[in-house]
């Protein structure tokens, strides 16, 4: 099943963005803008997969940062790089779902991608991807390996 398309559209040079049924919540204005600058295809690919995130850690806090990417880094704490769980990497041709304990995580099947100390990623290029039940289980996985993890985050 394909996730929900996100339309971008901008009017009065402002982009913006209308929640959809089942949206978790909207995206940061300042993430819409940031994005904007992408194809279509990747931004909506980045918002689908922050979807997924959301979905399964309604509770995460967000920190998004731009540099030679966007970056969507989440967190049950408001402190990424210390406490995060994983983080969304658009880039002009995919987007990558990183954890930041990917080393320590179990790779069943066999997707995880890096040779870092710590993180390690799985590149996405089409919305097809985000259906492959493997994206949750790393998720929950990653959260589990996280303080400040709320209670009743994890789903049966």
């Amino acid at each position: 099943m394909e996730p929900p398309a996100v339309r971008f559209h901008l009017p009065d040079n402002g982009l913006r963005c209308a929640r959809l049924p089942g949206m978790t919540r909207p995206p940061d204005r300042q993430l819409l803008s940031y994005l904007a600058a992408y194809d279509p295809h990747i931004s909506n690919l980045t918002l689908a997969l922050r979807e997924v995130v959301l979905q399964e850690a309604p509770e995460a806090i967000e920190s998004i940062v731009k540099s030679y990417a966007v970056a969507i880094g989440f967190s049950f704490t408001g402190k990424p790089m210390k406490d995060g769980f994983c983080h969304v990497v658009t880039y002009a041709g995919h987007v990558n779902l990183g954890f930041n304990r990917g080393a320590s995580l179990p790779d069943p099947n066999r997707v995880l991608m890096g040779k870092g100390k710590s993180i390690r990623h799985i590149t996405i290029h089409n919305s097809s991807e985000l259906e492959r039940p493997y994206i949750r289980r790393y998720l929950q996985a990653a959260m589990e390996q996280v303080a400040g993890r709320p209670n009743g985050v994890m789903r049966a």
